[in-house]
């Protein structure tokens, strides 16, 4: 009965702190939209300038340039595959080109040699001693010019095999995990904001334990004889509905602005549950070390950096691995729980693994709240509710 009793006093007090409540709900939604915004008018776009130097050939009387085919090809290339955004514009000789280059109008220019034509069909006709010449011009510093150069090549390859009736020696087939293969740059983003949206319990949790000092409503609790385990269960009860709400209010935000998951809903919010508490259980960390809602605010900030910046939730961030537990990479991040939720979501949201393959990730995050719940209670058992 003491555990309803504190759920309840602590929804009150947690309605009544409705700035702090709207901070943690909006936060995520937030981020969502900033994200989205980022990733929409920082989309990448190639383009692709090709000099058409070829004379062409004589063919049953009739004159054909391969090269022009071979820009039809690229145009034809870039509008039917929407994936890649490759720009293909033609002009007049290498110079224009160059000149494009050189005030960033372009990335890469190619410059189709006189001879292309009659290369062609001398390769057509099994001459293994033509080579078709084709140039590639660029910033070489530059990585926009590296990835169009290497699609343009991919491009002039396959034009080349199919107008000699020639065959690839190797056909490559590429399989994608659940939707990786098509997730945009905002679509990977979308489970760190997730996990961001979490973090923001470090303030409302925080707040919600260190209110009771504040108030000093605590001493009744001391004199009732409360058990920490009550107290505990009783506030994070709220805080962790707080997270849920938090989560799938984020979620529903990415889900507008087009994101598209794979996995199930329920694994997410499961996921989403075990986070919250590990960040209910390092928020008792903070409020074991003070004593008013403004200091939290204060003391708070540096352990919500540390969660947002250096778990990869604000942006993808990777370092090599300190040590493995069986298989599984441990590094200096692994001790903050956002880092396995992540990857969990990650595997759920876009690869769509089922729920043996998170295993070492719901291990990590269970073993580090307990961790977290065991320091966090004994430290403010031992400041805010041992009797003197």
């Amino acid at each position: 009965m003491k555990v309803i009793h504190i759920i309840s006093k602590s929804l009150k007090e947690q309605i009544r702190s409705y700035w702090v409540l709207l901070l943690s709900l909006s936060m995520g939604p937030f981020f969502i939209f900033v994200y989205f915004l980022i990733m929409e008018t920082t989309m990448p776009q190639y383009t692709i300038l090709i000099a058409n130097k070829d004379k062409g050939v004589i063919i049953d009387e009739q004159h054909v340039n391969y090269g022009n085919d071979l820009i039809k090809f690229f145009k034809r290339f870039s509008t039917d595959t929407t994936a890649i955004p490759l720009t293909v514009m033609e002009v007049a000789d290498k110079t224009v080109g160059t000149e494009n280059l050189k005030n960033k109008k372009a990335d890469a220019l190619i410059i189709i040699d006189d001879s292309f034509s009659q290369s062609i069909l001398k390769r057509k006709a099994a001459d293994t001693t033509s080579v078709v010449n084709i140039e590639f011009a660029g910033d070489l510093s530059n990585t926009n010019y590296l990835i169009s150069a290497v699609w343009a090549n991919e491009i002039v390859n396959e034009f080349a095999l199919n107008a000699t009736n020639n065959k690839r020696i190797v056909q490559l087939k590429e399989t994608a995990l659940g939707n990786s293969g098509t997730a945009s740059s905002f679509d990977i983003l979308v489970p760190g904001i997730l996990i961001v949206s979490l973090i923001m319990l470090m303030f409302t949790a925080s707040i919600a334990f260190v209110s009771e000092v504040e108030n000093k409503t605590i001493i009744r609790l001391k004199l009732s004889k409360l058990r920490v385990v009550d107290f505990l269960a009783g506030i994070s009860t709220v805080q962790l509905l707080v997270g849920i709400v938090s989560v799938l209010l984020t979620l529903l935000t990415a889900i507008m602005l087009g994101f598209k998951y794979e996995g199930s809903l329920l694994m997410m919010i499961f996921i989403a549950g075990l986070t919250s508490l590990s960040i209910i259980a390092f928020s008792l960390i903070i409020a074991a070390l003070t004593k008013t809602a403004g200091e939290v605010l204060v003391v708070g900030n540096f352990p919500m950096f540390l969660f947002m910046f250096f778990t990869g939730a604000a942006f993808p961030l990777k370092s090599d691995a300190l040590f493995t537990i069986a298989g599984y990479p441990v590094n200096i991040q692994g001790l903050m729980t956002p880092t396995h939720a992540i990857s969990a979501l990650n595997k759920t949201l876009i690869m769509n693994m089922d729920f043996s393959s998170i295993i070492p990730e719901l291990i990590s995050i269970i073993v580090l709240t307990i961790i977290y719940f065991v320091i966090g209670g004994m430290m403010f058992k031992q400041r805010h509710l041992k009797l003197t």
